[in-house]
Order: structure tokens, then sequence, then C-alpha cells
């Protein structure tokens, strides 16, 4: 405590107006001026045992504070009384939970940015062997036209899927970044799904699987256009890739008083009970997923009609999938 330059002034000041005080009061008084010196030596006492207390408050704090600098979790040191030093102790308390809280989202997203570079890395290895293999097959002079036909053909799927997938990529990055600026503009549903389905109708044809519409053509919201549509299409692709031939992927639109109910649903065999809570993690590939699957697609319709004051839900109905898009109505 009287390592304080200002403590020891005070203390200096204090002793020496004492002294006088003493020394006036003995000389023009008597004993009444010796009482009363008395009294200021005794206050002046107190208020060094008070100043005492509080630097050794001061003292516990800074070492609690050395304790949380060196990684020790933050205790509870709110009193919750009232007093200058009750409020610091909140306050510092509060300031150190939120930076713990702050360092192990940190840390969990330094965690997700390593499981994510490696999944990228595991998704662009496999078509990158497939296409240097190819192209050493196409070097030989002697290979059969049909074969290099067929070798061309693949290695132009392969870099299709690459592009695909550096593209969504990029898109996603995009979103996490805050990055999007999506548009409020009105839009009537019908239009939305129908641009959403115009690429996936040959897919769907091609496999075997109808594609239905029902969407009352009054419903309209207020969204980016663009970016919900390949949204709901990412959606209803994963819907055809998982219905048989002869199957149906269903569309319909439903309205409540707080928001539009888009329901998309396949007659296929339905989500596995161990994929409904992951379903839309990214590069999370479920029982059923094809060998070409990627395991993006979800996560970014997800990733889009979060941004939006939208969400989406997956589950099961009696025959097969359902998703469930929940566009919210704007609060004016």
């Amino acid at each position: 405590m009287l390592r304080n330059r200002e403590i020891r002034l005070l203390f200096g000041s204090w002793l020496a107006v004492t002294a006088v005080s003493c020394a006036g009061g003995c000389w023009r008084w008597g004993l009444p001026g010796l009482w009363c010196g008395a009294g200021c030596l005794v206050l002046g006492g107190l208020y060094a045992l008070f100043t005492r207390y509080r630097y050794r408050q001061i003292a516990a704090l800074c070492d609690y504070l050395a304790a949380v600098y060196a990684g020790g979790e933050p205790l509870d040191i709110r009193d919750n009384r009232e007093g200058e030093l009750s409020l610091l102790k909140n306050d510092i308390y509060k300031i150190v939970s939120i930076l713990k809280r702050q360092t192990r989202q940190l840390g969990a997203d330094k965690a997700y940015l390593a499981e994510a570079l490696q999944n990228i890395s595991h998704q662009l290895k496999t078509p990158l062997t497939s296409l240097f293999v190819m192209t050493d097959l196409l070097a030989e002079p002697d290979l059969p036209q049909e074969r290099r036909e067929t070798f061309l053909h693949s290695t132009t799927e392969q870099l299709g899927r690459i592009q695909w997938l550096v593209s969504a990529l990029l898109r996603l990055a995009r979103i996490d970044a805050a990055a999007v600026d999506f548009k409020k503009e009105d839009m009537a549903l019908c239009a939305l799904l129908q641009r959403s389905l115009t690429p996936l109708r040959i897919p769907a044809e091609l496999a075997g699987v109808q594609l239905q519409l029902d969407c009352p053509p009054q419903l309209h919201w207020r969204g980016d256009l663009s970016w919900t549509a390949e949204a709901v299409g990412n959606i209803v692709k994963n819907c055809i890739e998982h219905t048989p031939a002869g199957g149906t992927v269903a569309l319909s639109c439903r309205e409540n008083p707080l928001h539009i109910a888009l329901y998309i649903r396949d007659t296929g065999p339905g989500i596995d009970q161990a994929d409904l809570g992951r379903l839309f993690e990214r590069f999370y590939k479920g029982q059923g997923a094809g060998p070409e699957s990627v395991g993006i697609g979800l996560a970014m319709a997800k990733a889009i009609l979060q941004s939006q004051n939208a969400d989406v839900t997956a589950g099961n109905w009696e025959s097969g999938a359902v998703f469930t898009v929940k566009l919210y109505k704007q609060v004016v």
C-alpha cells in the first residue's frame, strides 16, 4: 500500500496536519486539544485500515485476472452488493466471461475451418486423381477411338464436378462473410418455384421422376429471387436423387398469419433417423447418398434461407421424405 506515491503523500499530509493540530490544540486549549489530536489519530488509523482492506481486495482481483490470463476458468467473483469494489468485480466478471466465450468460439471456428479444409481437399482429391489417370490414358497413341471418347466424356464430367464444388464453396464463403447483399423484392411464389424447377425438369425426366406443383397464385413473399430459387432448387434436386423411377416430387404452398410454408415431398425411401439431425451439415453425406454426392447442397440451401428471414427443416411422411421451408413474413 505504501508503495503507492499518492498514499505516501496522503499519509505524510495527514501526519503533518495531526501533529500541527495536536500541538496547536494543546498550547491553546490544553487537554481538550489533546483529545482532538487523539481523535485525528484514530480517524487516520481507521482510514489506513480501510485503505489496506481495499488494496487487498484489488490485489485479489489482480490475482484473479492473472489466473484467467494463465488459462484458468473464470470463477464467479460477483457479490451483488453496493459499492465501487462490488461494481468493479461484476464488470470484471462480465468482461472475462465474454472474452472466454469468444475464445471458445474462436477455437470452435478454428476446428471447423480445419475440418472444412480437410473435407474440401478430400472432395477435390477424388476427381483430380481420376483426371490424372484419364489424362495418362488419353496420351497413349494406340488408344481406341471409342475408349478415347469415353475418357473424354469422363474428364468433362469430373471437371464439371470440380467447377460446381468450387463455385458452391465460394458462394458459401460469401454468405458466411455476410458479403451477399440479399435483395428485398416482392415475388410471386409460383414464379419462384417455376424458376427453381426449370433447370431440374430434364434431369427429373431422365430419372423417371414426375414433378408436381400446387401453389396458389396470390401468394407473395419478399426476398431475393435468384438466391431463394437456388436454395429451393438444391432441395428439389436432393429429392429427385433419392426418388426411384416412377416416383413423384411434389411442391405445395400453404399460408398462415406468421409465414408461408413450402412443402417439398418425395416418394423415396425417406430419411434415416440417424441422418435427420445432421442432414444440413456441410460435407455430411447420409446413408442413402450417392457416390457423386458432396454433401453441400442442403447446407447451402439452409444458409441462404436463414440469411433471408426463412428456414428449412427435414422429416419423413407416410410415403417418403418431406422438407418444410418456412418463409416468414416481414414485420413492418
